[in-house]
């Protein structure tokens, strides 16, 4: 295992996508788009309105107690699902067939995807698969857009054609290089835009496009400036100097722009690569049809499962945990590692809805997210005191937390260094760095557990920082010092998400790769004393079990069928070459002291 294996990802890390989630399609295209084997059909659907009371439909349906069906949804889904319609939360995608973990529900090739500014030189704009060994081709035109191979640029190219002009005069309008490449969020609505333009604003694309409900009347003030700021943007992205240029793309008034602005802002999704890596924006009407829940029984990902790139990414739809007949499947539009607080408040911000799931309106004495060890010590736990109250006890010997001011100090402490730091991740990381270790000891001390907010999110920070570090030179001390980041990273993420989901396989996943990376200088054995990380054959044999146990669940997150995804696979050839390093080391080990015996009965005999 090499440090470059373990550094390739920083790099699509680098930038944070407009937006979080997504909403868009073109029927024939989809239908046409079928995949075989162990994958559902890839199709879109007319996309669901965010979980909201208040959701209104064109087609009317009478609703009871229970969601009814949807006859007449446009886009065709698999014979698996259906869209029903229920009075609380509007439109959802629900299961006609009971489903296991890691099971497939649905695989689609997003309608529009985009790569992140700083993606664009690491990544094909087409299937947004890594750059191979020989580097990306890039388009001699526009010099923004690169591809991997011939095949992915002459499928990209019908709808280039249009673009690449597109950022031509932008480059050339641009006051500086640092602002020559349009943001991913102007070049994915761009592309919406092209994309009605060619097909014709009566198309069936544009049609469904329409579905997609909007905000418009109900904006958050946070919301006015970069809407207006993304509409000028847009504007000017597309060359329209005039009401009539915009009519060519749908849009007779301000009002439709507007529209379309919040419609896109509100469905769209991240574009990651197959470690979750954000890359990118993406539209997808299908995978819009899944309402919200905090405590999600399906996911979405990337898994990289097709051998045709230039069908890539799909994205897909997975069961996280056993679905019954007539359940509805509902996924994250947030980080569920966060506390219900920000949860709440990025879901209010972004869909300007309210979450009722089970897990922002359970009662239960403590959430792991926002807990503390007790002050006894006792092996119990307690809630964080907030300033709206104060008092809290351990759960087990009831003893008070006293030193509340302490601990209010340093969670608010915490959550600055958290964001000062997240903003110089790339810009400065060294700086960073010096600000996660520490603060890290702060929270720590302050009582915090591995799985409390913001202890939690700085811990994973603070592996990314150590883990960009590594390289051919890098010393004993510091791999491990990153061997036990990324392990209390684990213990966090183990205690907040269940088993299979994807976050929690990838770390593990991450945490393996660490301990089968090769040595520099081990210490002898002893040295050691009992330390972690193990060294040597111990090492070796944890590398092995870890990865072992993140197959597995990379098996439920990336779809069983895909084999746990590229990342799966990849798992899955460490193991198989760890195995033979310990089979190497386990006969060496045997052939030492085999010799050692055989020299201690020489010494016997010539005595």
């Amino acid at each position: 295992m090499s440090f470059a294996d373990l550094r390739s990802a920083r790099k699509s890390k680098e930038s944070k996508s407009f937006v979080a989630k997504s909403k868009i399609s073109d029927t024939q295209e989809e239908s046409e788009n079928v995949h075989d084997a162990h994958t559902v059909p890839e199709v879109e659907t007319d996309a669901s309105e965010p979980q909201t009371a208040s959701t209104s439909s064109s087609r009317s349906v009478e609703l009871g107690d229970k969601p009814l069906v949807i006859p007449d949804i446009p886009i065709k889904l698999p014979e698996t699902l259906e869209v029903r319609k229920s009075q609380d939360k509007g439109r959802g995608l629900y299961a006609k067939q009971a489903f296991a973990p890691g099971a497939i529900l649905l695989s689609v090739k997003p309608r529009v995807a985009v790569l992140s500014t700083s993606q664009l030189g690491y990544y094909c704009s087409n299937c947004a698969g890594p750059a191979p060994e020989t580097g990306l081709r890039r388009c001699t035109g526009c010099r923004v857009t690169r591809y991997c191979n011939a095949a992915c640029q002459n499928s990209d190219w019908a709808l280039h054609k249009t673009e690449c002009q597109a950022l031509q005069r932008w480059a050339s309008a641009a006051p500086s290089q640092d602002v020559a490449t349009p943001p991913d969020a102007v070049r994915c609505l761009g592309r919406i835009l092209f994309n009605i333009q060619k097909k014709g604003v009566d198309s069936q694309w544009t049609k469904e496009l329409s579905l997609l409900q909007s905000h418009r009347g109900s904006l958050q003030p946070s919301q006015f400036e970069s809407h207006t700021h993304l509409a000028h943007s847009v504007v000017r992205y597309i060359g329209a100097s005039g009401p009539s240029d915009l009519a060519s793309f749908g849009l007779h008034s301000a009002g439709d722009l507007v529209d379309l602005i919040s419609r896109f802002t509100t469905n769209t999704f991240t574009l990651t690569s197959y470690t979750l890596s954000p890359i990118g924006i993406c539209i997808s009407p299908a995978m819009a049809l899944t309402n919200h829940s905090c405590d999600p029984n399906a996911v979405i990902v990337f898994p990289r499962s097709s051998k045709d790139a230039t069908k890539e990414p799909q994205m897909q739809l997975i069961a996280l945990r056993p679905i019954s007949q007539g359940e509805e499947i509902v996924t994250a539009y947030v980080d569920v590692i966060l506390p219900k607080e920000l949860r709440q408040a990025a879901l209010k911000e972004t869909y300007n809805f309210d979450c009722k799931c089970s897990a922002c309106t359970s009662t239960g004495p403590t959430d792991v997210r926002t807990s503390m060890r007790c002050p006894k010590s006792c092996g119990g736990t307690c809630q964080l005191p907030t300033e709206e109250d104060p008092i809290t006890r351990c759960l087990q010997c009831k003893a008070a937390v006293t030193q509340v001011d302490a601990v209010l100090d340093a969670v608010r402490i915490g959550q600055e260094a958290l964001d000062k730091a997240t903003s110089l991740q790339f810009k400065d990381p060294a700086k960073a760095k010096q600000l996660t270790t520490n603060i890290i000891p702060i929270l720590t001390s302050a009582g915090l557990m591995p799985t409390c907010h913001p202890l939690l999110a700085m811990s994973r920070l603070h592996q990314e920082l150590l883990v960009s570090e590594l390289g051919p030179d890098t010393p004993q001390d510091a791999l491990d010092e990153t061997v036990r980041a990324a392990a209390k990273y684990n213990t966090g993420v183990g205690g907040i998400l269940p088993f299979g989901h994807p976050v929690r396989a990838v770390a593990m996943a991450e945490l393996g790769k660490l301990l089968a990376v090769d040595e520099p200088s081990p210490p002898t054995p002893a040295d050691e004393r009992g330390q972690f990380p193990p060294h040597g054959a111990a090492r070796l044999k944890l590398a092995y079990q870890t990865l072992v146990q993140a197959r597995s669940e990379l098996l439920v997150g990336f779809g069983k069928a895909n084999e746990g995804g590229q990342l799966g696979r990849e798992v899955r050839d460490t193991l198989v070459q760890l195995e033979k390093e310990l089979g190497v080391w386990t006969e060496g080990v045997k052939n030492a002291l085999e010799d050692a015996r055989l020299a201690q009965a020489a010494a016997s005999k010539s005595r």
